[in-house]
């Protein structure tokens, strides 16, 4: 792989069938404890609330706690969901989260809504309320710069990073901010792409910022393909069963019999088809030609799989694999 890029971890705090929700908590604040010692950059967690696969609610809880049990990777949201919290909460929150853990917050924020109907509503989120994403984070972001009537407490003493999880539009809403941009699921195969990432980067520019890139993409290291790809099965049962049934399920264990639909078949083979997965050299290309494509800045790696230590070597495989193609230089900017 080269050029270099910064290398940082996802996790949503999958749950596993037969375990308790606590546990996937605690399996998350370890990884965090590794991902340190493997030399990884950040560390983020999400937000979804009442998904029967995924523990994590609140992300100012859990990176207080991970930010505890580090001491030096960076810890933030991947990320908290403007439309569920009003801008002062979360500025208190992460201002807070800063004052605690100096210079070792990021804070990522996102636009999506409740994943289903009656989450929204217990949300206090209407589907067809208007966007205002825009506008959130913009008095967001005059809280913690201190331009708001009221001040945010405790007060920050230096910037505070602030990411926009962005598909279509958001692009546009983090250039115009001047803000970085994190771009995951299907839009990295978009034929849109090349132009929804120029526009954000002169938008960027023209906000007097220079524009940074973060990809997300699952990515799983074994030592063969199938074996990779026995991994990233799990992960893609839970998205078809999501799908056809309304549930996002708890991680099963492979099932070679594992009965599926025509239709949960085919995004069992689309979902993996987007994992980015093999040996050391197959993933290296694969990264390499993403990484060429998007120009991005930094690879967020956003996997999870049943198990637990086949996920611990492919953190640690693909922190060796950066690794060896960052020792000839520092972290460079593609554009």
């Amino acid at each position: 792989m080269s050029p270099p890029v910064r290398l940082s971890l996802l996790d949503r705090s999958r749950t596993r069938a037969g375990e308790p929700d606590a546990t996937a908590l605690r399996h998350t604040a370890e990884r965090a404890q590794r991902a340190e010692r493997l030399g990884y950059h950040r560390f983020w967690v999400a937000e979804h609330h009442a998904v029967p696969g995924i523990a994590s609610g609140s992300p100012p809880v859990l990176i207080a706690a991970i930010a505890a049990r580090t001491e030096r990777i960076r810890v933030g949201s991947g990320g908290v969901m403007l439309p569920n919290h009003q801008p002062i909460v979360v500025a208190e929150q992460f201002a807070m989260l800063d004052a605690l853990f100096p210079g070792r917050i990021d804070l990522g924020v996102g636009r999506s809504l409740g994943f289903t109907p009656p989450v929204r509503r217990a949300l206090r989120r209407d589907a067809d309320a208007p966007d205002t994403f825009a506008d959130d984070l913009d008095e967001l972001r005059a809280y913690l710069d201190g331009r708001a009537p009221v001040t945010a407490r405790p007060r920050l003493d230096r910037p505070l990073p602030v990411f926009v999880l962005a598909t279509g539009r958001g692009l546009a809403v983090a250039g115009d901010a001047g803000l970085p941009v994190v771009l995951g699921g299907p839009i990295l195969t978009s034929d849109t792409l090349d132009a929804a990432l120029d526009d954000y980067r002169a938008r960027a520019r023209a906000a007097g910022a220079e524009p940074y890139v973060v990809v997300a993409v699952d990515v799983l290291v074994a030592d063969s393909a199938s074996a990779a790809r026995e991994l990233a099965l799990p992960e893609a049962w839970a998205l078809a069963a999501a799908r056809t049934t309304g549930r996002f399920p708890a991680l099963e264990p492979v099932d070679p019999d594992r009965p599926l639909s025509a239709r949960q078949a085919a995004i069992v083979e689309d979902a993996v088809g987007r994992t980015i997965h093999g040996d050391e050299a197959s993933v290296a290309a694969e990264l390499d030609e993403l990484l060429a494509r998007t120009g991005a800045d930094e690879l967020l790696a956003s996997t999870s799989t049943f198990d637990l230590d086949a996920l611990r070597s492919s953190d640690a495989r693909l922190a060796a694999l950066v690794s060896r193609s960052s020792a000839s230089g520092p972290v460079a900017t593609r554009r």
